[in-house]
């Protein structure tokens, strides 16, 4: 008989903590690159659409690994685009009942969660040969690599942009020159080239530590 392999198995923690590190689905393999400029000038809205990508990512992998030896090949597009639609929009049902002040605010970019090519990508690169419980994990994992990207960026967006984190004030009323101080909120860095040097800076960091990335 086959030895079932744990639940939380070294292999199995690879795949999630992989894709936050040198398999990043944004830095590495520069994917899912509009959403990280379209909806990272506030900390909040970049949480809430890297909570949701994570679930979906996570969740759509798992059904459609569980689906994968009953799906036709001919149809097998279809279906995925049917599953990811599905889960999106009970995401944004949620997100219009419990933060509906988020959701306007992210506007388009949750229904555009269903041509993520990141989601799309781990379905057909992982989960369609794989076990649930495996692409649950990457799924998860790639989702959560995504996120920390959009988080990050909107976290030196908001602060330098605005003064603020998550809506509250960080940098001092005192320190701004209106005030009699020597600071002013950098109006360049909400806007979208600046969310694109903010991924570059990233990626340079990341490589500079990570030799092995390096011509990836």
């Amino acid at each position: 008989m086959e030895e079932k392999e744990p639940m939380f198995s070294a292999k199995i923690l690879k795949l999630f903590t992989n894709p936050i590190n040198k398999d990043n689905p944004v830095t590495v393999l520069i994917l899912g690159i509009c959403s990280a400029l379209a909806v990272t000038v506030k900390l909040e809205p970049a949480l809430v659409m890297a909570v949701s990508v994570t679930l979906v990512t996570g969740f759509s992998s798992c059904i459609m690994s569980c689906m994968r030896h009953t799906i036709p090949n001919r149809i097998r597009l279809i279906v995925q685009l049917v599953v990811v639609a599905t889960l999106v929009i009970v995401v944004d049902q949620i997100l219009q009942a419990y933060a509906y002040e988020v959701s306007k605010q992210l506007s388009v970019y949750v229904g555009l969660i269903i041509v993520n090519c990141i989601i799309m990508g781990r379905i057909e690169a992982f989960a369609l040969g794989n076990k649930p419980w495996p692409s649950l994990i990457d799924g998860l994992g790639n989702g959560a690599g995504y996120g920390l990207i959009l988080v990050v960026v909107a976290f030196f967006r908001e602060l330098f942009g605005s003064g603020t984190l998550f809506g509250f004030q960080i940098i001092p009323e005192s320190w701004y020159i209106s005030n009699g101080g020597f600071y002013e909120n950098n109006g360049l860095v909400i806007l979208p080239p600046m969310a694109l040097i903010i991924v570059g800076l990233i990626i340079w960091i990341q490589r500079s530590f990570n030799k092995q990335l390096i011509g990836k």
